[in-house]
């Protein structure tokens, strides 16, 4: 079934499912030639390996409404044990099965009871947790990032988001995204993603009087 999300920039439809098999897709590719040892590098969610995020993105393919609610249940509601315990499940024996095992859900359209634009935010945001402590520079197009930036500036949903930008401006300087009133602060979209879902690294990137504020509510 095709999930429709509203685009950035219209008052359009369309799938952003492709988007989302797209980017899996391409992370997929940037770690194929991966050593054992840089399996193993710390991912910017630093209690994690960039090998343990990805496991983490492949449990989040393969998990529907009714087992998500069926692992808070059996976690009590504590949602740090529910990813942890799944996983743990996805991980699989050696860095190449846990590849091989997100390999095979690059093409799911399964997800957990949220938006299908949040899993393509996470597929961004994860991504970039995992590429940039490898050194590794993934392209995005333009419209997709904008997509993303416009879906995390209006919700706390799944990451805290926009309550971390309040009162700041944000201003795209590769693209049309802009948010907000205040202090400026500006950069790359993908930047200003990884920055509002609180990866402090990227304030490095970003320019304006607004940027210090950012980084402390990182």
């Amino acid at each position: 079934m095709i999930d429709p999300e509203p685009t950035a920039d219209s008052g359009r439809k369309t799938d952003v499912w492709p988007l989302i098999h797209t980017e899996r897709a391409a992370l997929a590719a940037d770690l194929a030639d991966l050593t054992d040892e840089r399996w193993a590098t710390t991912s910017l969610c630093t209690e994690l390996t960039v090998r343990e995020v990805l496991a983490h993105l492949t449990a989040s393919a393969n998990l529907n409404a009714v087992r998500w609610l069926a692992g808070v249940i059996r976690c009590r509601f504590d949602f740090d044990k529910m990813v942890a315990m799944r996983l743990a499940e996805h991980l699989g024996s050696s860095p190449a099965e846990t590849l091989e095992r997100f390999r095979r859900s690059v093409p799911s359209r399964t997800k957990p009871p949220v938006p299908a634009i949040a899993l393509l935010g996470e597929a961004i945001v994860h991504g970039e947790d995992i590429r940039r402590p490898l050194g590794i520079r993934h392209p995005y197009p333009i419209s997709t990032l904008t997509s993303v930036a416009e879906y995390y500036r209006g919700t706390d949903q799944v990451v805290l988001a926009k309550g971390r930008i309040g009162g700041l401006r944000l201003v795209a300087d590769d693209g049309p995204f802009t948010a907000g009133s205040g202090a400026l602060v500006s950069g790359s979209t993908v930047a200003l993603i990884m920055a509002m879902t609180g990866r402090a690294t990227y304030c490095n990137d970003l320019t304006g009087d607004g940027v210090e504020t950012l980084r402390g509510r990182c």
